[in-house]
């Protein structure tokens, strides 16, 4: 039930407006002041307020300013008995929903307090859904118990809340993009835009317009002005992915907005203010990159205020049974499968694989065998070929021509087709039952 307070000196009206409010099912807290009406906010959850203007110990106007920012999902409607356009003014812009005169405006109440209650409940939602956002993109997705990868999660979390430049290393698909979007939502920008791009996916030219942005027949097609994401970044946070891939002429632009927060468009002669911070990332050496003349020094040295290093997945090997049961249960419910678990075989090549996508490839390869199951266990027989192939023992491939090997995978992918079934299986491999059971014991096969 939805419950309104009303805050009010006068027990006459208050009665009365308590009456008619319960009457259309809303539960009822009643306060006779300012005082009262704060320690009822404390202990119940109130979706309306009520609140009289002239009360012995406040004021109300004065009094929305004091509990919105600690109360934003309660609405607050003001009553007063002589209603005045500078209360009404003030009231509103610290956050009252409305502002009624007592008495005269009583058939207005209910569907007042039912539109301040619709309002309420959409800021409540708003309110779950920018805290399940930030779940979902916070520190709490980077999934991950070895030591390598909790120490780069401490590392970024002693970062975010500063205003510092942060440079994420490591090979491709380690989520460097991730932990970008973690710091910027532990951040003081979190809720302000958050901006990616990755540099390699450009050449030169179009790259500068997608960054910077330019100016209306600033070459030809550029028909109108076009914000760069730079500038869409603005009080957030920009990421830019593979900055070892930008070419050095651009470079020294990026270098003046670290410098002085200011840019120039394409085709533009005036520059730009913006207030932006700036995640970089590389799967290159880039000091190496700086001794060939392939990348500034000086742009470096401004990228480099705070490095955080993540480690590929083949030196997490611990957190590959986590990282790919998340994958699983995300992929089933995306495909509304029943997949409860993995095979122990099937757990121990996703151990031994060396994973130079890192979780990317895994990710994709869980897809991949969600979507390729037959059985509510993912099996062998879902993976890649590259995989099925790799021993178990060794953490090696077979080779492709061992003729057993094939042998062995091959009745094995039947057994499952058949769920165990030696007879079918015996029929579908067109050889003897006694054969099958040889066969089946020299392989080692379930």
């Amino acid at each position: 039930m939805k419950t309104v307070l009303i805050i009010d000196d006068e027990e006459k009206l208050r009665g009365l407006l308590a009456r008619i409010i319960k009457a259309e099912g809303f539960d009822v807290v009643e306060a006779a002041n300012l005082k009262d009406g704060q320690k009822q906010l404390a202990q119940k959850p109130i979706d309306v307020v009520l609140c009289d203007v002239k009360l012995p110990d406040g004021n109300g106007v004065e009094f929305i300013a004091t509990i919105k920012p600690k109360y934003p999902c309660i609405e607050v409607i003001l009553l007063t008995a002589y209603g005045n356009i500078a209360d009404g003014v003030q009231a509103m812009r610290n956050g009252a929903f409305d502002y009624i005169t007592k008495g005269d405006d009583n058939h207005k109440i209910i569907p007042l307090v039912n539109r301040a209650l619709e309002k309420a409940n959409l800021q409540k939602r708003v309110e779950q859904l920018e805290e399940q956002v930030g779940k979902r993109y916070g520190f709490e997705s980077i999934l991950g118990e070895a030591t390598m990868i909790q120490d780069a999660i401490n590392l970024a979390k002693r970062v975010a809340p500063t205003e510092a430049t942060v440079l994420l290393l490591g090979e491709t698909g380690t989520g460097k993009e991730v932990f970008a979007q973690a710091i910027h939502n532990g951040s003081k920008r979190a809720g302000k835009p958050f901006m990616a791009l990755n540099c390699s996916a450009f050449g030169k030219e179009l790259l500068e317009s997608e960054i910077f942005g330019h100016k209306a027949g600033a070459f030809t097609g550029a028909l109108k002005d076009k914000k760069g994401l730079i500038e869409e970044a603005s009080t957030g946070t920009l990421f830019l992915d593979e900055i070892g891939e930008m070419h050095i002429d651009l470079q020294s632009k990026l270098l003046r907005v670290l410098e002085t927060s200011e840019f120039i468009k394409v085709g533009d002669t005036k520059p730009t203010k913006v207030s932006v911070r700036i995640v970089a990332a590389t799967n290159r050496d880039l000091q190496q990159e700086v001794k060939e003349g392939k990348f500034r020094e000086d742009l470096f040295y401004r990228l480099n205020v705070f490095t955080i290093s993540l480690p590929a997945l083949r030196d997490r090997r611990k957190d590959i049974p986590l990282l790919a049961q998340h994958f699983v249960n995300m992929f089933a419910q995306k495909t509304n499968q029943r997949i409860d678990g993995m095979s122990e075989e099937f757990k121990q090549r996703l151990q031994q694989h060396d994973w130079k996508g890192n979780i990317r490839e895994l990710k994709n390869v869980i897809e991949r065998a969600v979507i390729l199951a037959n059985s509510p266990q993912l099996s062998v027989d879902s993976l890649p070929f590259d995989m099925q192939y790799q021993t178990p023992q060794q953490g090696k491939l077979l080779s492709a021509f061992d003729l057993a090997s094939v042998e062995k995978l091959h009745i094995q992918r039947v057994l499952n087709h058949t769920k165990g079934n030696k007879t079918e299986t015996a029929k579908l491999l067109n050889i003897g039952l006694t054969t099958l059971y040889r066969k089946i014991e020299e392989y080692g096969l379930g």
